[in-house]
């Protein structure tokens, strides 16, 4: 981000152009007399859509477009869920966007609006914007007009925003795609159910769509824009609401759930189409707050909760979890988040704003694993945690969604009540050298107590919420929060 004054002064000599700092949201002031704006080099996209209401979680599902794919325009396409006024306005969304573009980011756009520097005052906000509904649709033709007049970017087509809308009852805690069946979604409504919906009708209709249909654009009436009632494959219902939910990556169609009231239920696939949901496992003292599947390992999965701890469970033995670091963190552990390319790492998130790293061959080591329980005579549910590898103390609130990078093993992202989104990389140091040596390419000067670690920072958005990484568009990000979606690609990823 930048943070240039808003008055621009004309000087008769020639002015030495002042050093760029970096801004620290909740840390710098900004004057009255300035404003903050990004920079639009750093991002290679950046482009905010919203659907009605506001959606707790979201999905990325996988497509047949291949990957990893870089060269734009993108596709991509989604689930999400929302939290509406009343009950019976929710819905579950699947949407495609399309013909996602650079607009004015990336170092060509920049080099281009440099030579038309008036212009740009009129379009200090061209981030793309789609929308559904009429208001949506009027700032996506306001985008799409504001790029044609763009110098460089006069050739690129207005992005498309495509949906279909499956109705629900109650407010979406949590909604995730089934690796192995993307179209097939489990939602976690805030009814105390779990439902698991089939939506590859809709997903091929979107995919077939070349433009909007008319009810679409307008999202307004009947049609394609009301939401259709969609039979659930499966229905369960918890004792009391929640939001762990998560399918396992190495078994199709198992998934497994917990709920506020400490308990985790596993669901397991049978004939016909159905699912038999397994009888609780118990062992947290409060409510289960996430939970993640083994990505190696189809019986174990790794859950976390507001008694402060994370515990790794296998589904063959019910009775107690087979690992526990109690006291994980000093408060409610909110997210966790198992390394897809270094299997024995673990990310958490607390409501401190703390980030802790753990490597799991420690925890039986210790003194809060089974065999550590064992050895003391206990169930394997009580002992102490086993030291992090990495802590980040950066975010100044909530941790509300962390993630590891699927096709970079040092690299994950976070996203916190302080409306940030930080991307972290575990392999990098801080080098001043390195540093001085960028300082006349227009590099800010980092304040000495910034994390080495802290690759990208992202703001702009109000109550963040969840963050997912596409797993076929390296670099590329997804964020929700309580004014809609951000999907941006930082460009230095």
């Amino acid at each position: 981000m930048r943070n240039p004054k808003k008055g621009k002064l004309k000087a008769k000599g020639k002015a030495k152009p002042k050093a760029k700092k970096v801004w620290r949201p909740g840390i710098d002031p900004v004057d009255e007399d300035e404003e903050l704006e990004y920079d639009p080099t750093a991002y290679d996209c950046l482009h905010r859509f919203e659907v009605d209401w506001p959606c707790l979680s979201f999905d990325i599902l996988k497509d047949d477009l291949g990957g990893p794919r870089s060269s734009f325009p993108h596709t991509v396409f989604l689930v999400a869920g929302t939290q509406a006024a009343s009950a019976r306005q929710n819905y579950v969304a699947f949407l495609r966007l399309a013909r996602l573009g650079q607009g004015r980011h990336g170092k060509k756009a920049a080099a281009d609006d440099d030579d038309e520097e008036s212009d740009d005052d009129d379009d200090s906000d061209d981030d793309d914007e789609m929308g559904e509904g009429e208001e949506g649709e009027a700032a996506a033709a306001a985008a799409a007009e504001r790029r044609a007049r763009a110098p460089g970017r006069a050739g690129e087509p207005p992005a498309t925003f495509h949906f279909r809308k499956v109705a629900m009852t109650c407010g979406v805690n949590r909604v995730r795609s089934m690796p192995q069946q993307p179209a097939v979604v489990a939602v976690w409504g805030d009814n105390a159910q779990v439902k698991l919906l089939d939506g590859s009708k809709l997903v091929a209709e979107l995919a077939a769509e070349s433009e909007p249909t008319a009810a679409n654009a307008k999202g307004r009436g009947a049609g394609a824009a009301k939401p259709q009632e969609l039979k659930p494959l499966a229905t369960h219902s918890h004792s009391s609401e929640g939001f762990a939910l998560d399918w396992s990556s190495c078994r199709p169609g198992r998934l497994a759930s917990g709920d506020n009231r400490h308990k985790i239920h596993v669901w397991e696939p049978a004939e016909g189409g159905k699912w038999a949901v397994g009888g609780a496992h118990v062992g947290h003292e409060g409510a289960v707050e996430d939970i993640q599947w083994s990505p190696s390992e189809e019986t174990v999965f790794a859950s976390c909760g507001t008694d402060q701890s994370v515990r790794i469970w296998d589904t063959r033995e019910r009775g107690r979890p087979m690992l526990t670091a109690a006291g994980a963190h000093g408060c409610d552990v909110n997210v966790l988040s198992w390394n897809r390319g270094v299997t024995y790492m673990l990310a958490s998130g607390a409501d401190d704003g703390c980030i802790r790293i753990w490597d799991l061959r420690t925890f039986a080591s210790g003194g809060g694993g089974a065999a550590a329980g064992a050895a003391a005579g206990t169930s394997g549910g009580g002992g102490g945690a086993p030291e992090h590898v990495a802590q980040f103390t950066f975010h100044r609130s909530h941790v509300s969604s962390v993630e590891w990078c699927p096709y970079e093993g040092s690299m994950l992202a976070s996203c916190s009540g302080d409306n940030q989104l930080a991307v972290w990389d575990l392999a990098l140091e801080r080098d001043p050298d390195e540093e001085a040596a960028l300082a006349p390419e227009g590099n800010a000067a980092a304040p000495e107590d910034l994390p080495a670690q802290l690759l990208f920072l992202h703001a702009g958005q109000n109550d963040l919420k969840e963050l997912h990484w596409h797993s076929q568009i390296p670099g590329l990000i997804l964020s929700t929060a309580g004014d809609g979606f951000n999907l941006f690609k930082a460009s230095n990823m």
